[in-house]
């Protein structure tokens, strides 16, 4: 954008003036600037014909003949053509958004009765002996310095190696443990002492895992502990079952021990501390059970404690301190990455500084051209009025810095069709927040036409879309807009000093923040492969030629072969999960039942391999003890 490189001049030069950018010496009131002061943009005033002694465009080209001969010839379509491109334009020259009036000055006449309330004035005469940046700077490093030992105290006082993640399993999904588990040994070990961050209730499964005979997506992967010694399959999640069992809390983390118990058979379903398992009604080779321990000590999780920390500090910083502008925007810009990047949602436990330190600088850059374009026309309005800066900008930005916490019972993980089909209350959701989103935009459009600068922002969005839609038809890649992205897109958007402006580029400012610090920097362009995860690839399925018609359920298991398909020219071999293990790879088209036991159910999945690729498997087949075989339904698993 160009809102701060055009000098403001009512000539029709074409000049840009870079001294707004390369004066580094600017006072206050020279930041104050509103986009509405700079130039008229000439060069769309002589696209458009908008100077004022221009009836139509004066274009030296064709389309100059082109619309005088419509204006000959249709008078009513050119003259409503010239209504719309007026009213687009908005004034000319263009002009100033006044401040806002401050609110919470109240002064009122009712009946007859003069009531005058200045809270804001208040505030700023009261506060006015801490307006002094010695003091701001001395309470800055004090600041850092109890960031720091909070952060010490959260992370790094327990054994880095006691930490895991929340999806953290002992076990792969589909064949990723190999041939019988083998990757995936020991199956039987000792007690081993683990630390589980918090909010580990929301780490939910992104495509359908199939256990046994059913499907589970959109929660965490918990299977089992209904049992009296609360035993889990191997593949669930082991801090999600211990927030069931009650060891952990998803608000705090915590500190347990699991053991590793080998083969289980018929693991229980049970719902506790808000979770529910599901059942699996047969023998898996790895299981597990937890317990307390007390080799770890320093197992709360104080990411809610560091939150209130720094929201009163931002909030001091707002209403007491009332440093500058620019300098109140890079409080929120660098308190709001480390506390991502350290507490919320830290990407490796304990946190990476190393990784911390370089997606900071980039960040650092971006945000440099986030108060170029927008925040300096915004922010500075409000620095009489303190107390309501603090609303506008405080709670929208700490809301976007949590959007993991915030969204979290949205149901929209990711905008693709199948996860929108296959969750509850997606599609309402998702036209809920298009309507709130266009309402919004529309509100932005009528302040820009208001003052001018609507044909200004109309042509750098046109041009970014374009820009988009042919990266988006590059073989072999797929569009990824990514949070970060969203919020880089919109903030030049909110460059008005209005408050619906403010609260949207704060709440977009801790929407990208949130999205650089814990996710990083991702392309907008990821192949199809980074997309699917461990979701279905869509590739052939196998077919059993064994079925519900022709399985003879007289003969005994110990004798029972059961047969697929052949493999097509472009496979060489397949992979075979019974009871969710891979028990066959190979290139037979049969496979024996004999060491099976007779009276479980018993699950099996086929996929084809090429090499060390598995395709996707089947759905499962499922044959009961009493000898009855259900043919797998249609599709991937």
């Amino acid at each position: 954008m160009a809102e701060g490189g055009v000098s403001p001049s009512s000539s029709s030069s074409h000049k840009v003036d870079m001294a707004p950018f390369l004066d580094t010496n600017k006072t206050r009131e020279d930041v104050d600037v509103q986009p509405a002061d700079l130039s008229q943009d000439s060069h769309l005033e002589a696209a458009l014909g908008t100077s004022p002694d221009s009836t139509w465009p004066n274009w030296k080209t064709r389309k100059d003949q082109f619309f005088r001969r419509l204006s000959t010839a249709h008078p009513r379509t050119s003259n409503f053509l010239l209504r719309i491109i007026n009213y687009m334009r908005g004034p000319r020259p263009k002009v100033n958004s006044p401040d806002p009036v401050p609110f919470l000055d109240i002064d009122w006449f009712v009946l007859g009765r003069h009531i005058r309330i200045p809270l804001e004035s208040t505030v700023l005469r009261l506060t006015r002996p801490f307006v002094n940046p010695w003091l701001f700077l001395v309470l800055g490093a004090a600041y850092i310095i109890s960031f720091a030992f909070f952060s010490r105290a959260q992370s790094f006082l327990t054994p880095a190696s006691s930490y895991i993640t929340c999806d953290a399993a002992f076990w792969s999904s589909n064949n990723g443990c190999g041939l019988d588990g083998e990757l995936c040994e020991p199956f039987i070990n000792p007690a081993i002492d683990f630390r589980c961050p918090a909010q580990c209730d929301s780490l939910i499964l992104q495509n359908p895992r199939t256990v046994g005979g059913e499907q589970v997506a959109f929660v965490p992967l918990i299977v089992g502990g209904g049992d009296s010694q609360h035993t889990y399959r191997g593949d669930s999640f082991i801090c999600a079952a211990a927030n069931q069992q009650g060891l952990t809390s998803n608000h705090r983390g915590g500190c347990a021990s699991v053991e590793l118990i080998g083969n289980f058979t018929d693991f229980l379903p049970t719902m506790s501390h808000g979770l529910t398992s599901i059942g699996f009604p047969t023998v898996f080779p790895l299981s597990f059970r937890l317990s307390k321990t007390h080799n770890l000590s320093h197992c709360a999780d104080n990411r809610d404690a560091a939150l209130a920390f720094n929201i009163i500090i931002t909030w001091i910083l707002f209403v007491v301190l009332r440093p500058r502008a620019i300098v109140l925007y890079w409080c929120l810009v660098c308190i709001g990455f480390w506390h991502i990047t350290l507490f919320s949602q830290p990407r490796a436990s304990p946190p990476d500084l190393s990784d911390g330190f370089g997606t900071f600088l980039p960040t650092l850059f971006i945000a440099y051209a986030f108060w170029r374009l927008a925040f300096r026309f915004t922010m500075p309005a409000f620095s009489k009025a303190p107390l309501e800066a603090s609303v506008w900008y405080l709670a929208p930005f700490w809301v976007g810095v949590l959007n993991n916490l915030t969204f979290d019972k949205i149901p929209i993980s990711r905008l693709t069709a199948s996860d929108l089909s296959k969750r509850s209350g997606a599609i309402t959701a998702l036209v809920i927040i298009v309507i709130v989103v266009l309402i919004l935009a529309l509100n932005q459009v009528r302040v820009m036409r208001k003052t001018g600068w609507l044909p200004h922002y109309l042509k750098w969005y046109i041009i970014g879309g374009l820009v988009v839609l042919v990266i988006s038809q590059l073989p072999g890649l797929e569009l990824r807009i990514h949070h970060y992205i969203i919020s880089m897109a919109l903030i030049p958007g909110t460059a008005f000093p209005t408050r619906m402006s403010a609260i949207l580029q704060a709440f977009l400012l801790g929407m990208f923040l949130n999205g650089a610090a814990a996710f990083g920097f991702d392309s907008i362009l990821q192949t199809a492969a980074e997309l699917q995860e461990d979701g279905p690839s869509g590739s052939l399925l196998p077919t059993f030629l064994t079925n519900s018609t022709n399985y003879n359920s007289s003969i005994p298991l110990m004798n029972q072969t059961i047969f697929w398909d052949a493999l097509p020219s472009s496979w060489d071999g397949f992979a075979l999960l019974v009871d969710d293990v891979e028990r066959y790879a190979g290139t037979a088209l049969n496979f024996s039942l004999a060491a099976f036991d007779t009276t479980l159910p018993h699950f099996f999945r086929l996929a084809f391999t090429s090499g060390d690729t598995t395709g996707d498997f089947t759905m499962p087949a499922t044959l009961w003890p009493n000898g009855t075989w259900v043919d797998p339904a249609p599709g991937p698993s």
